[in-house]
């Protein structure tokens, strides 16, 4: 694995981590600025370090040991940089299973947005499509009844990977709509610091789950994976604490986070069925979309003085 491959990779992933966590983190800072400092100190610094290696470090790593239990818990690990005979070729022989459960996940994920959330419109048709709500369940049912149909044709392992980024994707979106009706209520309650703090990491925990299977998209790399990954959760609180209202300005970033989503998720799902897709297009991806819809947000808000 060159340096070059690498270095493009973490920061794809930085990226991504980034613009897909900053709903999530506008809310955090809301909740935070009720809090007494010495609960918003500890959420910023010891809650980074629960984000980023039990969340970000540890959720990767089981996902590939399960994905390919034959190679152990330390191979799975390190089995990008690995020389050992046998443990490349059982990635990559399980990396289909992975990469359409994760792919299909996202794709849902995008749907969803496109379909059913409030938004600023971007781009022409997104108002029309999101008039269109009650059509969400019938396109992810025909997408993947789709994709279970070809998957099928290559392996049964594939068509069961479809099935569970489905489930996964339904699962975790119920906790999501939850979570965040939670965490808007927090604004309001009466809790106490303590048990605010305990409810943003368990929320934080929950909205990590996209930039991390999201994530497979650029690599199968735990170590990167868990590199980019935690500089874009430092990154995002260090917004949180700093630049956040700067941030709700430039309304269109999430539009960038979520077409992003449905290219990685196509991505991943052609690769499942063998398409060749060269390592730098998804931070190619990144980079070009977050930039576009970037720089359509600085023209929003018109001429700087």
């Amino acid at each position: 694995m060159d340096l070059l491959y690498a270095s493009l990779t973490v920061a794809g992933l930085c990226l991504f981590e980034t613009v897909s966590s900053i709903d999530n983190a506008i809310i955090n800072a809301e909740v935070l600025s009720t809090m007494s400092p010495g609960y918003r100190r500890w959420f910023l610094l010891w809650g980074m370090v629960i984000a980023v290696f039990l969340v970000r470090g540890l959720l990767p790593w089981l996902i590939v040991w399960v994905a390919t239990p034959g190679i152990g818990p330390l191979a799975a690990l390190t089995a990008a940089f690995s020389s050992a005979p046998g443990v490349m070729d059982a990635v990559a022989a399980s990396s289909p299973v992975l990469l359409m459960g994760g792919g299909v996940f996202l794709i849902f994920l995008f749907f969803n947005w496109i379909f059913l959330e409030e938004k600023n419109f971007g781009l022409p048709g997104e108002r029309f499509l999101m008039r269109q709500g009650v059509w969400f369940y019938a396109v992810a049912s025909l997408v993947l009844t789709g994709l279970v149909w070809f998957a099928l044709k290559r392996s049964q392992a594939m068509a069961f990977g479809a099935v569970v980024g489905s489930t996964a994707f339904f699962i975790t979106n119920g906790f999501k709509r939850n979570a965040e009706q939670s965490e808007r209520e927090l604004l309001h309650s009466h809790l106490s610091d303590l048990s605010k703090l305990l409810y943003l990491e368990i929320i934080d925990a929950t909205f990590s789950i996209d930039g991390v299977l999201g994530a497979f998209a650029f690599t199968l790399a735990v170590p990167l994976i868990l590199l980019g990954n935690g500089l874009g959760a430092y990154v995002v609180r260090e917004l949180t604490v700093r630049n956040m209202e700067t941030i709700k300005k430039y309304i269109y970033l999430k539009n960038g986070a979520m077409y992003s989503v449905l290219l990685l998720g196509g991505i991943m799902v052609l690769t499942a069925f063998g398409v060749a897709i060269p390592h730098w297009a998804s931070p190619a991806v990144i980079f070009a979309v977050v930039g576009f819809f970037f720089l359509k947000s600085r023209r929003a808000l018109g001429p700087r003085r």
